[in-house]
């Protein structure tokens, strides 16, 4: 099994700098950071477009060509923050599908998308799930043209029942699932019982561990703060194994995104160590 990390992990070096964070001295490109997954010798990389300081042809194709020089996997991910914002917005959904093309330049066969968002996570969820079933209907169209697939996130808004529903509504092999392994946890959603059920549609990954952060109301989103993978509350070995039952073809991808007060300004020893621990648990397959 392969192992990854998601440039979400750095968003900090990226101009993206949450409360109680330093503003780092110095920022990252994008090439930078391929050239620190390439020391931490990973199989994989999921970049998150947000980040991107140009979509021009020219950039595009510089930055596939440095992904093929380090033989890296690769996952193009849109939707930061609120994606298509539960269904309601069409320019968003303009902008991932302008996204497809481009996935496709960098020599990605999978796009992490974001159908809602924690924003809209206390509203009725039936009505978000017709919603989003209506605009991937009609996404999935442009993905299959381009030989891309879709890997929707459990990004903090529904169950792992929920996007069960959203899939099977869809009903295209264009549209899989991105699976965070904290993203259920912090709605409560046991994530092992929820990749027994979603294992065989599961496209892309962000593994996250987390742990209680004493710092946090228990209200709040990030109450379930980001550790090192293998520091906190999330069988990620289980998660692997069903994912390797289910015949995995994408790598685990390390994704850190609130971290916990003990690991404040410290991503990349907090990569490190879950790289090594990835490396680890894919060992067994």
């Amino acid at each position: 099994m392969k192992i990854g990390i998601d440039s979400y992990c750095y968003h900090r070096f990226f101009g993206e700098v949450y409360p109680g964070q330093k503003i780092p001295t110095k920022n990252m490109t994008m090439h930078d950071f391929l050239k620190r997954a390439k020391e931490l010798d990973v199989d994989g990389v999921s970049l998150e477009s947000c980040f991107f300081p140009s979509f021009e042809d020219s950039w595009l194709a510089e930055l596939k060509a440095q992904l093929d020089e380090y033989g890296f996997d690769r996952v193009y991910a849109w939707g930061h923050p609120d994606g298509l914002e539960r269904g309601k917005n069409w320019d968003a959904y303009n902008d991932m599908i302008a996204n497809i093309p481009r996935a496709k330049a960098i020599g990605a066969d999978v796009m992490r998308v974001v159908g809602s968002s924690l924003m809209f996570r206390h509203e009725p969820h039936e009505p978000q799930i017709d919603a989003l079933i209506k605009m991937f209907k009609e996404a999935v169209k442009v993905a299959e043209h381009y030989g891309v697939k879709l890997a929707v996130e459990n990004h903090i808004d529904f169950t792992a029942d929920e996007i069960l529903s959203l899939l099977e509504g869809v009903g295209s092999e264009y549209l899989g699932l991105n699976f965070d392994t904290g993203n259920f946890l912090r709605l409560l959603d046991d994530p092992v019982r929820g990749m027994e059920k979603l294992a065989p549609y599961v496209y892309a990954t962000h593994v996250k561990d987390l742990f209680p952060d004493k710092n946090a109301s228990p209200t709040d989103w990030f109450f379930f703060a980001g550790v090192p993978v293998g520091r906190g509350l999330i069988d990620n070995q289980k998660l692997a194994e069903y994912l390797h039952k289910a015949d995995f073809k994408g790598f685990l991808a390390v994704e850190i995104d609130c971290p916990h007060t003990e690991w404040t300004d410290l991503e990349d020893e907090a990569v490190a160590i879950s790289v090594k621990e990835l490396k680890k648990i894919a060992s067994a397959y």
